[in-house]
């Protein structure tokens, strides 16, 4: 009952990662992202452990292939879980447990994969990852955002979406954008209207961390 991308911006280097699905707070559990290291989707069942475990590994050097190979060793519970991983390279790889009977795919592209569990039809994910890969030049916030609703469009899951996410990393140790939409009719509207709220405050919310005497006081 969820769908989601991971995807790096292989012109600033940001990663990130969407995701929406029919359960309440999907952003606390789901997408990890690390600087200049990459991201990590954990769904299904979600194990949140395996996201910062997933970073780790990366960190440490291993490839999105190789993340995927540890995560999975020696877990009697990884047949519940759906992964997927973007590493520093734009590579990807995913995973698909056993126990996952409902219908459930994945679709790798440029820079980015998408996966998705309990969902109306196996070519949502292709449909996300097009939709990303369509311009590049794009923020690579706005290129996530588009990939959900495309998801959306092409039958996304049985029941009501709930809630959605939105997390970038780019330069810094914290979140670049990291948005969330908890409990909503219509979530992906909902996310949409914080990423353009957001967007033009991006810089300034950065500069308030890295050099906060050059922000004017007051803030107009």
């Amino acid at each position: 009952m969820t769908y989601s991308l991971v995807g790096m911006c292989a012109r600033t280097g940001m990663f990130g990662a969407a995701v929406t699905t029919s359960s309440g707070a999907v952003g606390s559990r789901c997408p990890y992202a690390r600087a200049g290291v990459g991201a990590v989707l954990t769904q299904h069942r979600t194990d949140p452990r395996l996201g910062p475990k997933g970073l780790d590994l990366l960190e440490a050097g291993k490839s999105a292939a190789e993340v995927i190979t540890e995560l999975t060793r020696a877990d009697p519970t990884i047949g519940w879980r759906q992964l997927a991983v973007i590493d520093n390279t734009g590579a990807t790889a995913f995973f698909h447990g056993d126990r996952i009977k409902s219908v459930h795919a994945e679709s790798q592209g440029t820079d980015c994969c998408a996966i998705g569990n309990i969902i109306r039809n196996t070519e949502i994910p292709g449909a996300m990852t097009t939709a990303f890969e369509a311009n590049p030049e794009e923020h690579l916030a706005e290129r996530l955002l588009r990939a959900l609703e495309a998801g959306d469009a092409a039958g996304g899951e049985f029941r009501q979406i709930k809630s959605a996410a939105l997390l970038l990393v780019h330069k810094e140790d914290f979140a670049y954008v990291d948005l969330r939409v908890d409990l909503d009719r219509d979530p992906l509207a909902q996310l949409r209207y914080h990423w353009e709220f957001d967007k033009p405050m991006l810089q300034r919310y950065v500069d308030r961390v890295i050099d906060p005497d050059s922000v004017p006081y007051p803030e107009i």
